[in-house]
């Protein structure tokens, strides 16, 4: 918590946030989600989006050495609100405002 005070202080983009950040001392919620690793004592970096329902919709673990992507979480996340709202998947590379694709199954390969 005291990491997420002072980033959230010194960072421009992390004082817009506006949803609690979650401190995990005690490592339960990272080994709950399979993402503790015991030989180091911490938390590998994992996003996970999680639905109103409970489902683990998307999740990604970063090996120590890759910084997280925002811009593509917020893709993903986008791409999961297009698909619940509109039935159609999303194509790679896919961005908001673009056309989404039908889901079905003669159209695999295609994109």
């Amino acid at each position: 918590m005291y990491a997420h005070k002072v980033f959230s202080e010194i960072s421009p983009s992390a004082s817009q946030v506006q949803y609690p950040l979650l401190s995990d001392r005690s490592g339960s919620i990272a080994r709950a989600y399979g993402v503790y690793d015991e030989e180091r004592g911490a938390a590998y970096r994992a996003t996970f989006i999680i639905d109103p329902q409970g489902r683990i919709r998307y999740y990604s673990v970063y090996p120590r050495e890759v910084g997280r992507n925002v811009r593509e979480i917020v893709r993903v996340l986008a791409g999961i609100q297009y698909g619940e709202f509109t039935g159609e998947g999303v194509p790679p590379g896919w961005l908001p405002g673009m056309p989404g694709i039908r889901r079905d199954f003669n159209m695999v390969g295609r994109y």
